[in-house]
């Protein structure tokens, strides 16, 4: 769980405006949120994109600002390397744009899809400040997703659900699932 400052989280992602090329647009705006909090808690690393992948979105997002520290030329393979494939393609399937292959569309996709390692609930895993953020972020992208979680379940819990309806297979928890402070109410012992 990410534990910086939101005035700290904040301050990053104002200092990438900043350097914005459309400081308004929602997606400059969404990567600006999403980058900032984990330049602000020191975890370039989570968000699962190589230095390449990043400096080609810095530059199409924010080309005023600086190369950021501490992100690998290449992502090591992990013992979840297949979920987040499969999760990151699931993804890229119900994509919402026109071009599903656009190269913003494949790093949410892989932001994502990486946060879905992580301990904690989906917005504190992308560092966002509730739900609601996430829920944004999947209906401007998603909507064919959204629509489908009709009973409001968690989106980590959702998204491992329906990956898991994609393959054929029973859900399971997504592989950050279990670190979760509230793993036993999304998935109770029976």
């Amino acid at each position: 769980m990410t534990t910086e400052p939101n005035h700290i989280r904040d301050a990053e992602v104002a200092r990438l405006l900043d350097g914005a090329q459309q400081c308004d647009a929602a997606d400059t705006v969404m990567f600006a949120r999403l980058i900032g909090a984990k330049v602000a808690s020191n975890e370039m690393l989570h968000l699962g994109l190589t230095r390449a992948a990043l400096d080609t979105l810095r530059a199409r997002h924010f080309p005023g600002a600086l190369p950021w520290h501490g992100v690998p030329e290449h992502i090591a393979a992990s013992e979840h390397q297949s979920f987040v494939d499969t999760m990151r393609a699931l993804l890229l399937q119900h994509e919402s744009s026109l071009d599903a292959i656009h190269a913003d569309a494949q790093c949410l996709a892989t932001i994502i899809a990486s946060a879905c390692l992580r301990p904690d609930h989906l917005w504190r895993d992308l560092g966002l400040n509730g739900r609601d953020d996430v829920t944004a972020i999947l209906t401007r992208h998603y909507p064919q997703l959204v629509a489908r979680n009709t009973d409001n379940t968690r989106w980590k819990k959702f998204l491992a659900r329906e990956l898991a309806f994609a393959e054929g297979r029973e859900p399971v928890p997504a592989p950050g699932c279990p670190g979760c402070e509230d793993y036993g109410f999304c998935y109770p012992v029976r």
